[in-house]
């Protein structure tokens, strides 16, 4: 399986086991980039009572054991230690284990699922990955996209507000926000557009159903704001500046619609917000983004 970090190469992967004949037993994920190096051979053969100083009373189950019956994701094994590689394909080769201090084999049943963000051919041409290993894994090969070269992300959006909304019911993108996500390059792939996402609905007041530019941190914002092409900045700011017929930002719009609220109400911030239909807390919020301090600065707008 490959694809860059943070793709869901994990969740693809449980998602085949959730599906496979395997299902009812156990997925276990490694992910070898994570784990110090010294370290990762005990957690993927385990170990016996006194193997080493410090180890666990009564040794541990590794990872291959765990899976066994089931699956074992092995994340960024491009990023396996030779020698781990070795012992991972005598294990895979006689299907059994033996854990550090042990001198017994451990018979295991275990499929095993691969991931990683590396160029694998290449390694095995310069020797960091053994040869062997690579074509014993080399299975069926699934390349997962990058977020940007997704062409329904507009429709996957959605999907992950829906399992990530919790109590909430309901929520959407505003259409010029989604515009912007569609042009970003989502660096972090699903990883980040999760966080982002995340981020958003905790800064939603309980009525509120649309996620907006309001919604996302400032530094976000600003990401999105310098990831626009040069020349979609120039026209943009050509058009804002034509006298005759000046398009007013979503920004600007904004504002100009909290000032008549807060003047109709004079002054009356709960009257205003309810006006709006948003909370007091989202109302001092959006005042902040304007620039706008206090009540009274909203006289300077006009000025």
């Amino acid at each position: 399986m490959l694809g860059e970090t943070g793709s869901g190469k994990e969740v693809l992967a449980r998602a085949l086991h959730g599906q496979g004949i395997r299902s009812k037993s156990n997925f276990v994920a490694l992910n070898c980039a994570a784990i110090p190096e010294g370290l990762i051979e005990s957690e993927l053969f385990g170990y016996q009572d006194g193997a080493f100083t410090g180890a666990r009373k009564g040794g541990m189950q590794g990872k291959v054991q765990q899976a066994h019956g089931g699956t074992l994701f092995l994340d960024e094994i491009g990023d396996m230690p030779l020698d781990l590689q070795a012992r991972l394909l005598r294990v895979l080769q006689e299907r059994s284990v033996t854990p550090l201090g042990g001198c017994k084999e451990i018979p295991v049943d275990i499929s095993v699922i691969c991931a990683t963000h590396r160029d694998i051919k290449q390694m095995v041409a310069e020797g960091s990955f053994r040869e062997d290993l690579y074509y014993r894994l080399n299975g069926v090969v699934i390349q997962i996209p990058a977020l940007r070269d997704r062409i329904n992300l507009a429709g996957f959006v959605p999907h992950l507000l829906n399992q990530m909304q919790g109590g909430k019911q309901g929520i959407r993108v505003d259409a010029c926000l989604m515009a912007q996500f569609q042009n970003y390059s989502w660096p972090g792939n699903i990883r980040q557009l999760q966080t982002v996402i995340k981020t958003c609905l905790a800064f939603m007041d309980d009525h509120e159903s649309l996620i907006t530019e309001q919604h996302l941190t400032d530094d976000f914002r600003q990401t999105l704001a310098d990831s626009l092409p040069k020349a979609s900045r120039s026209s943009q700011t050509d058009r804002i500046s034509v006298v005759d017929a000046p398009l007013k930002t979503l920004k600007t719009s904004q504002t100009e619609q909290i000032k008549q609220a807060i003047e109709a109400s004079r002054g009356n911030m709960s009257a205003a917000a309810i006006s709006l239909g948003i909370s007091r807390a989202t109302l001092y919020r959006r005042l902040q983004h304007a620039g706008i301090k206090v009540v009274s600065d909203i006289q300077k707008l006009d000025s």
